[in-house]
């Protein structure tokens, strides 16, 4: 394949744009030839090796042995035989193209494996945010969020356990993506972790704009109020009062108990005052201290008291311990001097 410049595409650029590879960011070469990012990779994939050539777009070595071999091997044969090694050619050139199609696919498998890897990467989430910003992951489909652009995750990071889904962070859910063509894109080729990343790493997009307001450049204001390193107006802007949809007959609610009413409205619910999230505010407020000093010293005096009611309960079961017999014959010779006396604890006076 060429491009109309007649240099050859690469591999990758090919398959980045094929139909439903939108949302695929083209991996440089430099990422996929350093081996620590494709550590473990190897027992993931079938035929690793000529996978990895095949998305480099390196040549095999032993083609041109072969072509040498084959070309041999027709000088010799004489024209009598020579139908006996034309079926062996074409058996030999339909195992060839066997092959090429299960390396073809390795060759995705490895390259949607890779491609997860390198959205996560400072390199590629960059590239990920230009095509959020021109729009190629679409819009959430719920009305309240108006239109904000979505993000494509995966549900899981095993390879054939579920299809790409579109994530918007306004209302903090995920769709299936409105093309059918993306229904055969696997979603372990985006992962569970580049969703979050990215609005981690780009918290100045605005997520109550949509993509007409965006483009149009609108200036945000300087300061705004963070809660937890977000922007307080980019805490899920979708949901809370007036965000949810509240079905109605004739102008009256419907009830929750009703069988036809709302179920499970609270997982959509927003707080108003967004201060009550918080964490750093409601440390703080808890009274707990910076300085080790302090914690030190706590530590000290629970160490104290443990060991002084240690001490004390050994104290305790020393003198509830009966005395010693010999202990007890010297009191009584203490007490009259007759060996014969009984201790009057036990209820008995002498007799001599």
């Amino acid at each position: 394949m060429s491009t109309s410049s007649g240099t050859p595409e690469s591999w990758i650029s090919s398959f980045c744009s094929l139909l439903g590879h939108e949302y695929f960011a083209e991996v440089s070469e430099d990422f996929i030839e350093d081996d620590f990012n494709l550590t473990g990779l190897q027992n993931q994939v079938a035929m690793y090796k000529e996978a990895l050539e095949m998305i480099l777009d390196v040549e095999p070595e032993d083609d041109e042995d072969d072509e040498e071999d084959e070309d041999e091997d027709e000088e010799d044969i004489s024209g009598d035989v020579r139908d006996g090694p034309r079926a062996g050619e074409r058996r030999h050139h339909s195992r060839v193209a066997s092959d090429l199609s299960v390396i073809e696919s390795s060759a995705e498998m490895l390259y949607g494996l890779i491609h997860q890897r390198f959205i996560c990467s400072r390199a590629g989430i960059q590239q990920m945010s230009e095509k959020y910003d021109l729009g190629h992951f679409g819009v959430c489909p719920r009305t309240n969020c108006n239109q904000t652009r979505t993000l494509p995750v995966g549900l899981s990071d095993t390879p054939g356990e579920d299809t790409v889904k579109l994530f918007c962070p306004s209302c903090l859910d995920v769709y299936v993506p409105p093309n059918s063509r993306f229904q055969t894109v696997d979603g372990a080729f985006f992962g569970r972790t580049f969703g979050a990343l990215f609005l981690l790493t780009f918290p100045e997009y605005d997520l109550t704009r949509s993509v007409a307001e965006t483009a149009s450049n609108l200036v945000r204001p300087a300061d705004e109020p963070a809660i937890n390193g977000v922007y307080a107006r980019n805490i899920a802007p979708g949901l809370g009062h007036g965000k949810i949809y509240e079905p109605r007959i004739y102008g009256f609610r419907v009830s929750e108990v009703a069988r036809s009413g709302p179920r499970m409205q609270w997982l959509r619910d927003k707080p108003n005052d967004l201060s009550i999230l918080d964490e750093a505010l409601h440390f703080a407020g808890e009274g707990h201290s910076d300085d080790d000093d302090d914690d030190d010293q706590s530590m000290a005096v629970s160490n104290a008291n443990s060991a002084s009611g240690r001490s004390a309960a050994a104290a305790r079961r020393h003198l509830a311990a009966p005395p010693h017999p010999r202990l007890q014959q010297r009191q009584r010779h203490q007490q009259n001097g007759s060996p014969m006396a009984v201790d009057a604890a036990n209820g008995a006076e002498s007799e001599l």
